[in-house]
């Protein structure tokens, strides 16, 4: 897969508000830099309408960029380059091959990128494991929604739930979570290369979508007809801003916010359905 990577230049103290901003366009991926933010969006999604509203913001927050073509050979090699470990507390650590074994933690999970990834954002990942620590995953049939590297359905399936579903609508996370699945001994889990309109079966205790806000946002009402009563959704991917329309949004479908986590102006959510 193809990507377009908007390296921007920016004050440090603008930083938060353009990746606000941008979040509300087709850039599914950002990765703060020394210089800002890089910003990345599939040659698939481009159009050069794009183009207009980042030289708008650029106008607006005065920040300089550049677009950079990513050929889909080379974005393991930028991938690599920006993965570094996760670690949650004692509980969990994900990492690559390439690094060092990780020691004193319940769980280590090792994934092996390829072209595949997930929000890009570790902050996102690690408040979601967060969550996951908190609840009893014993016997629960879970979708993994927009799984990019599998991290979320392997640490699922370690939590010992029974039945597992992952599903991500790029072929690359598609074939990485299928290899991550295997690399971790838990080969269980069915993984589907399509949308949410793919995932056939319904009545999940939990549902994990940590992708961004456009995306939950259009997905909440089928999240909410594939669980079963009092079933939970953990959703994160958005940063602190955007808080107020997801949880309207969740109300009046008939969620109820449990409990909220916050780092580094990423927000975690966990729902359950009334």
């Amino acid at each position: 897969m193809e990507y377009f990577n908007y390296q921007i230049s920016a004050k440090a103290d603008l930083v938060e508000i353009i990746m606000a901003f941008l979040g509300e366009l087709p850039f599914d991926t950002f990765q703060e830099t020394e210089a800002g933010v890089d910003a990345f969006v599939p040659v698939r999604l481009h159009q050069a309408s794009l183009d207009k509203e980042v030289e708008k913001l650029a106008t607006r927050f005065d920040f300089s960029y550049e677009k950079v073509l990513l050929k889909a050979e080379n974005w393991n090699q930028v991938w690599e380059s920006n993965f570094q470990p996760i670690i949650v507390g004692d509980f969990c650590a994900i990492r690559a091959d390439f690094h060092d074994q990780i020691e004193n933690v319940e769980h280590e999970i090792i994934i092996n990128p390829k072209m595949a990834f997930g929000t890009g954002h570790h902050a996102t990942t690690y408040m979601v494991i967060e969550q996951m620590q908190d609840l009893d995953f014993r016997g629960l049939k879970v979708l993994d929604y927009g799984c990019g590297t599998g991290i979320l359905a392997i640490l699922a399936a370690r939590l010992g739930a029974g039945a597992i579903e992952a599903v991500d609508i790029e072929l690359a996370a598609f074939e990485n979570t299928v290899e991550n699945a295997r690399i971790n001994q838990t080969d269980h889990i069915r993984v589907i290369h399509g949308t949410l309109e793919n995932i056939e079966t319904s009545g999940f205790d939990l549902v994990l979508a940590n992708i961004n806000r456009n995306v939950i946002l259009e997905s909440l009402p089928s999240l909410y007809s594939k669980l079963v009563k009092n079933g939970k959704l953990i959703v994160s991917g958005f940063i602190e801003k955007d808080t107020q329309v997801l949880l309207q949004a969740s109300k009046n479908l008939g969620f109820s916010p449990l409990r909220t986590k916050r780092k580094d102006n990423w927000i975690s959510i966990v729902f359950e359905k009334n």
